[in-house]
């Protein structure tokens, strides 16, 4: 399920950039650095829920941004920016590392949890 939100988040933002206005009203600055910041939190998340690994969610998203900042300079009314890039750099980032606690979380992996175990398996009965 979290490959195909994934992949859904990829095209949208795809699909976004290839519009020289994206729908509702326009952007000003800092607005449009939050939508960066928003849409790459919520992909690198679904990312690091898919695969479980927060440095392939990362890298994935990272670099898709690189490409979508590409693909914008070649849409007319778009432009290509690294600030934008930086902002989409933020937002996976976190989005990565909360999609790796929550999953942690999920399975009950955690310090607490690792410790109770290993307690467990070095008990003599």
């Amino acid at each position: 399920m979290w490959w195909l939100i994934s992949l859904g988040i990829m095209g949208a933002i795809w699909w976004l950039s290839s519009s020289p206005d994206t729908p509702g009203p326009p952007l000003v600055h800092p607005l449009d650095w939050v939508a960066h910041f928003t849409a790459y939190f919520a992909l690198a998340y679904a990312l690091g829920r898919a695969t479980g690994r927060r440095d392939i969610a990362l890298l994935i998203a990272v670099w898709w941004g690189a490409l979508d900042e590409v693909h914008q300079a070649f849409v007319p009314g778009r432009d290509a920016g690294v600030t934008d890039w930086l902002f989409d750099l933020a937002g996976a980032w976190i989005g990565s590392v909360l999609a790796r606690r929550r999953g942690r979380a999920q399975r009950g992996v955690g310090r607490e949890s690792g410790e109770a175990d290993e307690a467990v398996r070095n008990q003599t009965w």
